[in-house]
C-alpha cells in the first residue's frame, strides 16, 4: 500500500520527461489523429492523443523510465481535462485520454512500480484576470474548474493510479479545486501537490510564497508537497530546503535539466544534474526525487545511482507552522492564539459598517474599495473583513467581484481575507 510509510525507508525515484521523449519520435499530424474520432483542429502538441492513438509509444517510454531504475512513473496525462483539451476541440474525450493514459502506465509498470496520474493546472488562473482592464473577468469558474478536474481524476483513478499528481501548479486556487475534485471521489486517495515557481525568488506565478501556497493546501493530508519545473537542481535547492523547514509532509522535487538554452532546450548533462541531486540528498531535504523539462531515461538512471545509499528526509522534519492558527493570502499569516496577541484586522470594506466603502460598491467603484482595503494593509491590518449584506445590493455578485478585484492586487492579495456574511452562498 501507498502511504507515508513507504517514504520514510528511501528516497523515491520519479520519472523524467514525457514531452522531450516523445519529440524523438518525429510524429506527423496524422500520428496524433491515428483511431480517434474525425477532428478537424490540429492535434500535434497534444500528447494525450498518442494514450489512443500510439499507445505502444507512451508504453515505450515508460519501460525506458522503469529500466532506467524510477520507482514512479508518470501518465501522459498532464493536459487531459476539458478545459486544456478545449483548445484543440477534443474536450469529449477527456476521460478517456485520461482513462488509457493510466492504463498504459499501469500496464508497463506492473505490480512493483508505482503510477502517479499526472494532473497539470490547466493554461487558465482562477485567481488572475486574462484582461488587466477587467479585473473581474475569469474564463472558468471555480465550479467549472472542479468539474473538468472531477472528470480527469475519475478517469486517472478508474484507469488504476496510485496516487494523484497534481503537478506544475502555479495557482494555488486552481490546485485548490483538484484537491476539492478529489476530495468528493475519494477524501482518503493519496495526492502529491508540486508547485512550480515564477524564479528564484520562490514566488509563483500569482505572487504567493511558497509556504503561503502551502498553508492553502495543506488542510489535505497529501502524500508530499514538493517543488517541480521552473529552475534546475541547483537552483531549486535553496527554495527545497525552505519547504523542508515548514512541510509537515514529506519533500517531493523533480526539477529541469538546467536552464533553458537559446533555442528553448535543456543541456545539463545527467552527470551534471546527478552531482546536484546527491549535493540535495545529502542535505536531508527530500523523499521523493525524478526529473521535468529535457531529462531523459539517462538522467532517471544517474539520479538513481546518485541516491543510492542516502537516507531520506524525516517525514516529521518541519517545523510545525501549525503551532498557530496560520492561514494565507499570497504571504502566509499566523495568528498566535495562545498568548492572546492582538491581531490587527481591516474592517472598513463592510458595507454595514462603513456608509464610504457601501456608496462606492453600490455605484460599481471598486477600484476606489480596493483602496480602502490597501490603505488598511499599509496601516498595519494583516487580514481584511469583507461583508457584502445589504438588501439593496446583489450580495454574492458584489462579493466575487471584490473579490476578484483584490486577488489581482498583490498588495491587497497579500493579506487572509476573512468573508464576513450570514449567506452561505
Amino acid at each position: 500500500m501507498l502511504d507515508k510509510t513507504t517514504l520514510k525507508n528511501r528516497i523515491l525515484v520519479l520519472d523524467g520527461a514525457m514531452g522531450t521523449m516523445i519529440q524523438r519520435y518525429n510524429l506527423t499530424e496524422e500520428d496524433f489523429h491515428k483511431g480517434l474520432p474525425e477532428n478537424s483542429h490540429e492535434l500535434k502538441g497534444n500528447n494525450e492523443c498518442l494514450n489512443i492513438s500510439h499507445p505502444e509509444i507512451i508504453e515505450e517510454i515508460h519501460k525506458e523510465y522503469i529500466a532506467a531504475g524510477a520507482d514512479i512513473i508518470e501518465t501522459n496525462t498532464f493536459s487531459a481535462n476539458r478545459i486544456s483539451q478545449k483548445e484543440y476541440g477534443t474536450e469529449a474525450w477527456a476521460y478517456t485520454l485520461a482513462l488509457e493514459g493510466a492504463r498504459i502506465a499501469r500496464r508497463a509498470a506492473g505490480s512493483e512500480i508505482l503510477v502517479f496520474g499526472s494532473v497539470g493546472p490547466t493554461s487558465k488562473s482562477l485567481s488572475l484576470a486574462p484582461d488587466i482592464n477587467n479585473p473581474a473577468e475569469r474564463p472558468y469558474s471555480f465550479r467549472d474548474m472542479v468539474e473538468a478536474y472531477d472528470e480527469q481524476i475519475r478517469g486517472l483513478i478508474d484507469g488504476g493510479v496510485d496516487a494523484i499528481l497534481i503537478e506544475t501548479c502555479f495557482d494555488a486556487l486552481n490546485t485548490k479545486a483538484a484537491l476539492y475534485a478529489l476530495e468528493k471521489i475519494d477524501r482518503h486517495f493519496p495526492a502529491v501537490v508540486s508547485v512550480s515557481v515564477n524564479d528564484k525568488s520562490g514566488r509563483t506565478l500569482t505572487g504567493q510564497t511558497l509556504q503561503a501556497f502551502y498553508t492553502s493546501v495543506s488542510h489535505y493530508p497529501l502524500l508530499a508537497f514538493g517543488l517541480n519545473c521552473s529552475l534546475g537542481a541547483d537552483d531549486l535547492t535553496p527554495l527545497l530546503n525552505e519547504v523542508a523547514g515548514f512541510s509537515l509532509f514529506p519533500v517531493s522535487c523533480y526539477p529541469n535539466a538546467g536552464l533553458p538554452n537559446e533555442m528553448g532546450g535543456y543541456d545539463e548533462t545527467p552527470e551534471e544534474m546527478a552531482l546536484q541531486v546527491r549535493k540535495m540528498a545529502e542535505a536531508g531535504i527530500i523523499n521523493i526525487i525524478g526529473g521535468c523539462c529535457g531529462t531523459t531515461p539517462a538522467h532517471i538512471a544517474a539520479i538513481s545511482e546518485a541516491v543510492k545509499g542516502i537516507r531520506p528526509r524525516k517525514t516529521d522534519a518541519g517545523t510545525g507552522i501549525d503551532k498557530t492558527l496560520t492561514v494565507s493570502g499570497l504571504e502566509p499569516v499566523s495568528i498566535d492564539l495562545k498568548n492572546s496577541n492582538f491581531t490587527n484586522i481591516g474592517e472598513r470594506t463592510n458595507v454595514s459598517g462603513s456608509r464610504k466603502f457601501a456608496k462606492l460598491i453600490a455605484a460599481g467603484d471598486y477600484e476606489t474599495g480596493l483602496q480602502i482595503a490597501a490603505d488598511q494593509i499599509e496601516n498595519g491590518a494583516s487580514i481584511i473583513d469583507i461583508n457584502m449584506d445589504d438588501a439593496m445590493l446583489d450580495s454574492r455578485s458584489c462579493m466575487e467581484k471584490f473579490v476578484r478585484y483584490i486577488s489581482n492586487d498583490p498588495a491587497v492579495a497579500k493579506a487572509a481575507l476573512m468573508i464576513d456574511s450570514s449567506q452561505w452562498e
